[in-house]
């Protein structure tokens, strides 16, 4: 089985094009998937290599189970699922087995959660939080600006180069998921942020490196998702703002913030790279439960 992960794992970097976080889970998922099938066949903790042909519904189904029953959640265990069902098909149209283990199989029902979403005030004062003219101070200011402005990831963010965004035009260009290619449009204070910041910050954190990356770290490097992570919990601190914030919470926010002001949802949904309209419709009932949060604070009659 292990070699057969492999094989699947090459495919999609090569033919898939999926990103080295993306890889790195499915390699993880699959690979416990190999370990705990191995147990099952040999009937004790001994290590041993699984056969794919020879794992049933039986076996998924239990490594499903198994992983809950360790306090996975339920959306980790429906990960799993998939990356499993997508390994099975693989497998199958290569001619490696004769039956795909998960067809029929049903995975975890989800709690469908929210995503936590700034107010506009909240954004505001986030924004507002690096002033002055200090290199780092910039450079975090037009990051943060950025990313509510585009929806970004923070891989595609931090991924970006300087030729990728063009600011007399005011939109920005990124590669996303499954490599796919989008242009997104930039607003008036983000461009100012990044003018302000490539004029007078990021040469100077750059120094004598020649780095092409947008963002540049204190060392002049490019700015890594880990390094963001900080800085975005350290202004949201420093804003006052006591809610867990991550950097996908301003893409959240972006999202919903349009959609409350009357974007349509097939516009949201291209600015943010989904595949799917259904994953943007979330945001749909994200701004439905603040009507209703509204309603029930102002009506006299609620």
């Amino acid at each position: 089985m292990l070699s057969c992960i492999e094989e699947y794992l090459s495919y999609l970097a090569v033919e898939r094009g999926l990103s080295e976080n993306t890889l790195e889970a499915y390699a993880r998922d699959l690979t416990q998937f190999a370990s705990f099938a191995a147990r099952i066949n040999r009937g004790d903790d001994e290590p041993c290599e699984a056969d794919a042909a020879s794992a049933g519904q039986s076996t998924v189904a239990a490594f499903i189970a198994h992983s809950m029953e360790s306090g996975a959640s339920s959306s980790s265990a429906s990960r799993r699922l998939s990356a499993l069902r997508g390994f099975f098909r693989f497998l199958l149209r290569e001619g490696h087995i004769r039956r795909d283990p998960t067809v029929n199989l049903d995975g975890p029902r989800q709690a469908r959660r929210l995503p936590r979403v700034l107010t506009v005030e909240e954004v505001d004062k986030l924004l507002a939080g690096p002033s002055g003219n200090e290199p780092r101070s910039l450079r975090d200011r037009a990051m943060l600006e950025l990313l509510y402005a585009s929806g970004l990831r923070v891989s595609e963010l931090v991924s970006l180069s300087t030729r990728d965004v063009d600011l007399e035009m005011g939109y920005v260009r990124c590669i996303g998921k499954g490599n796919r290619e989008r242009i997104v449009p930039v607003g008036q204070s983000a461009v100012a942020a990044l003018e302000r910041y490539l004029a007078l910050g990021r040469r100077e954190l750059a120094g004598a490196s020649d780095d092409s990356s947008l963002f540049i770290t204190n060392r002049g490097a490019g700015m890594t998702r880990q390094g963001f992570w900080k800085i975005i919990k350290r202004r949201a601190l420093e804003a006052g703002i006591a809610a867990h914030i991550t950097p996908h919470t301003l893409r959240h926010s972006f999202a919903t913030h349009l959609l409350e002001h009357g974007a349509d949802i097939l516009s949201v949904q291209e600015m943010l790279g989904h595949v799917d309209i259904q994953t943007t419709q979330i945001y749909t009932h994200v701004t439905q439960t603040r009507l209703r949060e509204v309603y029930a604070k102002h009506h006299p009659r609620a």
